[in-house]
């Protein structure tokens, strides 16, 4: 184990943590760029390989939270990295208290993509569309039932590369994701919140640091973007409600114009025949609160049952 070097701010360079896949590297480093423009600070990447980026299992099966995270948490308390970057969709809801969500950067786009050469709605009746997402198949199959939809692993590239040879006919990917890498061009098209809720936090990162590196934390906190932390603040407490992982087939979405907090979330069958969908507004600083008792009415009309079924 590396030994800390003491506060991070007392050293020249700051250590960024990130998985190695090309669309976290870029992320990461647009965070190590913003940074360094407000600070003046060096930020060097260091690359780390997490559990998620290893095992070949779907990660439906593993239950989704926390598979990318665990190890770029390990390295920061290890004193390896100062700080680490995640996507905030892959955060797990349960607070961890040796670590503090210092920053949220502005959000980019929330929504989901079809990468392929038509649009969902002009795509064949059995058509083959990959995505990893329960949340996704679900939806989708409420939109699409007579497609086919193939759980599929693998980084962006992979995944599309997958349309280009002809084994499938679209894939679902983050919008957000596709723009970082550059890939946005390839996108056929654009899923509208109201037709396809993205998972909670989607579009967002989160910046972690040790918790008692105060000033760490307080030089991270010039990234924050105080109305997307509200967001996902609601969004994630709808989430952490509903004992859902993000594997789960729940989706959540917040807007916060500075003077009401509006949520909308849903929880939909998998086999996309029935859904609990239910929206709310109210005070932006009242967000965990909001996402809360979003979650409990969802619960008073069924979404658990839905939660737990798996029809295929």
């Amino acid at each position: 184990m590396t030994q800390s070097l003491g506060p991070a701010t007392a050293r020249g360079v700051l250590r960024l943590g990130t998985r190695r896949s090309l669309m976290a590297t870029t992320q990461s480093g647009q965070v190590a760029d913003r940074l360094a423009a407000l600070t003046g600070r060096t930020v060097e990447l260091v690359g780390v390989t997490t559990f998620g980026d290893v095992t070949k299992a779907q990660l439906a099966q593993l239950g989704g939270t926390g598979v990318f995270v665990s190890a770029l948490r390990d390295k920061l308390i290890e004193g390896e990295i100062d700080f680490a970057v995640h996507s905030l969709k892959d955060l797990p809801t349960k607070p961890d208290p040796r670590v503090v969500l210092a920053a949220i950067p502005p959000r980019d786009d929330p929504r989901d993509a079809l990468v392929g050469a038509e649009k969902l709605a002009d795509l064949a009746p059995g058509g083959l569309v990959g995505t990893g997402s329960p949340r996704r198949v679900a939806q989708l199959r409420a939109l699409r039932p007579d497609l086919e939809y193939v759980p599929i692993r693998g980084n962006a590239d992979t995944r599309i590369g997958k349309v280009a040879s002809g084994e499938l006919r679209a894939v679902v990917l983050a919008a957000a994701g596709l723009g970082r890498i550059g890939r946005a061009a390839e996108i056929s098209q654009f899923f509208d919140v109201a037709d396809m809720l993205p998972a909670p936090g989607q579009g967002a990162l989160a910046v972690e640091c040790r918790a008692g590196d105060a000033d760490l934390i307080d030089l991270l906190g010039l990234l924050d973007d105080p109305r997307t932390r509200t967001a996902v603040t609601a969004e994630r407490a709808v989430l952490a409600t509903l004992e859902a992982g993000c594997s789960a087939p729940v989706g959540a979405y917040a807007t916060d114009d500075g003077h009401i907090l509006s949520l909308t979330a849903a929880v939909v069958a998998f086999d996309g025949t029935r859904s609990v969908r239910k929206s709310t507004a109210g005070d932006p600083f009242a967000a965990m609160e909001l996402g809360r008792e979003l979650a409990t009415a969802m619960i008073a009309e069924g979404a658990g049952t839905l939660m737990g079924e798996r029809t295929h």
